[in-house]
């Protein structure tokens, strides 16, 4: 295990994975999560600075959270973040579905196909094959 200082409170603790964030500012941003989530589900038509104004949480952890697929809105929403790739506008995720596609495609591309071997073939007097007449 590693020891990290916690991102947001600075005190030391056992990093296994994820954001560096310390148990007590993980259940914190948890519980932040659900107030978010529920803030939205009961305003739809609530634009990302209300959000983070009316629940006391940063742009940029709501914006993490819908990078993360944690969060993600309704088409007709005010709310979304830009494809890295593109920059069009999404509702949910890193790449918009054009992107993911077309990456999709391109990695499929990355390794050559590996040709399946032909059998092979016994030549008709095989050396090696002896039969007895009787």
């Amino acid at each position: 295990m590693d020891v990290r200082s916690c991102k947001e409170c600075g005190k030391l603790f056992n990093y296994v994975s994820g954001l560096p964030l310390c148990p007590a500012c993980n259940k914190l941003m948890d519980d932040k999560f659900a107030v978010v989530k529920q803030y939205i589900y009961d305003n739809p038509g609530a634009g990302i600075n209300e959000v983070s104004r009316e629940n006391d949480v940063s742009t940029a952890v709501i914006k993490r959270w819908i990078r993360e697929e944690r969060l993600s809105f309704a088409e007709n929403s005010e709310i979304g973040i830009d494809c890295e790739r593109c920059g069009k506008m999404i509702r949910s995720g890193r790449y918009c579905e054009n992107c993911k596609t077309e990456m999709q495609r391109s990695f499929g591309n990355a390794y050559p196909k590996q040709k399946k071997p032909e059998p092979k073939r016994a030549p008709k007097d095989n050396p090696k094959m002896r039969f007895l007449n009787n």
